[in-house]
C-alpha cells in the first residue's frame, strides 16, 4: 500500500503542518490503495513563500537554462514511465493499456512540444521605437484533477517552468499518486529549490487558499465548472489572473455521406475511451434523421466491443473513479430511459460479472432530443446520446444549443463540407475525422472556461506583456 505523507517543498519534503490523511480507495477493487497526507492553509503558505523565493533567480533564468532543465525532466520522466503507469492504475482505474499508452505519453507529449516552443518562443519583439516584452506573471497555483492526471500535470507545469514561472501544484485528491511521482520525477531531474512545490489537499483545504492566497499570479484550474466558479470568486479580491479549463458536452456531427456506419462506430468508441471521463468526449453524436435506424445499428454493434473489467486484463474500459461518480451516472442513465430516450446498448448497473468495483455498462441511447437532461449535462461516464437532424443546418444549431464550448467533433468523407461545418461551430477546439495535434489550442467557449493551453498557447497565460516605449530614439512608429 502506497504512503505519501511529505510535500515537496523548497526542493525538500516536507511534513505537512498538521496530521490529517486521505485514505485513496482502489476504484476496482474498493479497497483503501494508499494514504496521501492533506494540506491546509499552513502548507500553502510555506510552498507559495518557497515559490516566491525562488521567483527572481529562475524568472531571469535562460533559455538555455531551461531547456535544460525540460530535458533533464524528459530523460527522468521515461525513466519513471512504468510507475506512473501502475499509479494511474491504481488510484483511477485506468486499463494498463491505457495508463501506460496515451496518459503517460501525453505528458512525454506535451513536454517534448514545450521544448521545441520554447527553442524559438518570442519573448521580444521589437515595433518600431517600443520593445514589447513578454515576461513571466509570477507564482501560478496550478490545480489538476483526476480524469487525466499527467495530462493536465502537463499541460500547466511545463509551460510555466518554460515561460520563468515559479510554481504550486495541488492534484486532485482522487488521482494524487501521479502526482507524487510527477514530483520525485522533477527532484531527480534538479529542479532548483521553489521552481516546483507539490501541496496535496482537497478544494476547501487547499484549492481554496491556494486561489485566494496574495501571493500568487495566477491560477490555473481544471475540474467542473461549478468548481471553476468558486476558483474564480476566491481570487477575485486579489484581482488575479484565472485561467479555467471545465466542463463539455461536445457535439459530434457525423455527415451523411460515405463511412456512416463507420463514423457512428469511431463516435461511439471515442466516448467509451477512459470509461467516458474526458471533459471533451464527444458525447452528443448527431446524424441524418433518416439514418437514425442505420446508426442505432453501427452504434450497437460499436458498444458491444467495449469489453469492461478488470484494469489489469486487456480490456477497454476499466471502472469509474469513485462511488459518488458511479451513482451519479446510474441516476442519469435511469433519467434518460425515464425521459424517453432510446436505450440501445447497455443501461443501469454494472456489467454482468462484476459485483464489485465501479463498473458502469457501455450505454447508447438514441433518439435523444437537446431538451432531455442526458444532452444537456456531462455525465462523465461511458454514456453516448444520438440526437437527429434534418439537414446541416439544423444540426449546427442543436450543436451550439449547449451552455458548454470546449470542444467539437465533425465525421465526414467530404473534407470540404466537414471543413464548413468546423467553423461554424462555437466551441474551442473542433477536430475533423479525428484530427489531433499537439500545437493546436485547448481550451473552451461559454461555461467551458477561458484561456488556452497547449502548444504555444499554452506559453502566454503564463506571461505579462510589457511595453517599453522610447526603446529605440529616433526610429518611427507604426
Amino acid at each position: 500500500m502506497r504512503e505519501y505523507l511529505k510535500f515537496y517543498i523548497g526542493g525538500r519534503w516536507t511534513a505537512p503542518a498538521e496530521s490529517r490523511t486521505f485514505d485513496v480507495v482502489n476504484p476496482a477493487t474498493e479497497e483503501v490503495a494508499g494514504r496521501v497526507a492533506l494540506g491546509s492553509a499552513a502548507d500553502v503558505d510555506k510552498a507559495v513563500e518557497a515559490a516566491r523565493k525562488a521567483f527572481p533567480s529562475w524568472s531571469a533564468s535562460t533559455r538555455q537554462d531551461r531547456l535544460d532543465l525540460l530535458q533533464s525532466i524528459l530523460d527522468a520522466y521515461q525513466k519513471r514511465a512504468g510507475d506512473l503507469a501502475a499509479a494511474l492504475t491504481e488510484e483511477m482505474g485506468a486499463p494498463a493499456s491505457l495508463a501506460g499508452g496515451f496518459q503517460v505519453q501525453l505528458g512525454i507529449g506535451h513536454l517534448t512540444t514545450a521544448i521545441e516552443v520554447l527553442k524559438d518562443f518570442a519573448f521580444e519583439e521589437r515595433r518600431g521605437a517600443s520593445l514589447i516584452v513578454k515576461e513571466p506573471i509570477g507564482v501560478c497555483g496550478l490545480i489538476t484533477p483526476w480524469n487525466w492526471p499527467m495530462n493536465q500535470i502537463a499541460v500547466k507545469v511545463f509551460p510555466a517552468l518554460a515561460s520563468g514561472c515559479t510554481t504550486v501544484l495541488k492534484p486532485s485528491e482522487r488521482s494524487p499518486f501521479t502526482g507524487q511521482v510527477f514530483a520525485e520525477i522533477l527532484d531527480a531531474a534538479g529542479v532548483p529549490a521553489g521552481v516546483f512545490n507539490l501541496v496535496q489537499g482537497d478544494g476547501p483545504s487547499v484549492g481554496a487558499p491556494l486561489s485566494a492566497h496574495p501571493g500568487v499570479d495566477m491560477i490555473s484550474f481544471t475540474g467542473s465548472t461549478r468548481a471553476g466558479i468558486e476558483i474564480a470568486r476566491n481570487a477575485a479580491a486579489g484581482v488575479k489572473r484565472v485561467t479555467q479549463e471545465l466542463g463539455g458536452k461536445s457535439p459530434n456531427i457525423v455527415l451523411d455521406d460515405a463511412d456512416f456506419a463507420g463514423n457512428v462506430a469511431k463516435g461511439v468508441t471515442s466516448m467509451m475511451g477512459n470509461s467516458g471521463q474526458t471533459c471533451s468526449a464527444p458525447s452528443r453524436m448527431l446524424v441524418p434523421n433518416a439514418r437514425m435506424d442505420e446508426a442505432i445499428e453501427a452504434a450497437r454493434e460499436a458498444a458491444s466491443q467495449a469489453t469492461v473489467g478488470d484494469p489489469a486484463d486487456d480490456v477497454v474500459l476499466g471502472p469509474v473513479v469513485a462511488a459518488d461518480q458511479f451513482d451519479r451516472i446510474q441516476a442519469l442513465i435511469q433519467k434518460g430511459i425515464d425521459e424517453g430516450a432510446t436505450l440501445v446498448a447497455g443501461g443501469t448497473g454494472r456489467p454482468d460479472g462484476l459485483e464489485k468495483g465501479y463498473y458502469v455498462r457501455p450505454t447508447v441511447f438514441a433518439n435523444v432530443t437537446n431538451d432531455m437532461t442526458i444532452a444537456r449535462e456531462e455525465i462523465f461516464g461511458p454514456v453516448a446520446t444520438i440526437l437527429g437532424y434534418d439537414d446541416v443546418d439544423q444540426a449546427v444549431e442543436i450543436a451550439n444549443d449547449t451552455e458548454y464550448g470546449l470542444a467539437g467533433f465533425v465525421a465526414g468523407a467530404d473534407l470540404d463540407a466537414a471543413r464548413a461545418v468546423a467553423r461554424r461551430l462555437r466551441a474551442g477546439s473542433v477536430a475533423i475525422n479525428d484530427g489531433f495535434d499537439f500545437g493546436a489550442p485547448f481550451g473552451g467557449y461559454k461555461k467551458s472556461g477561458n484561456g488556452r493551453e497547449w502548444g504555444e498557447f499554452g506559453f502566454h497565460d503564463y506571461l505579462e506583456i510589457k511595453g517599453i516605449l522610447g526603446y529605440a530614439p529616433g526610429e518611427a512608429a507604426p
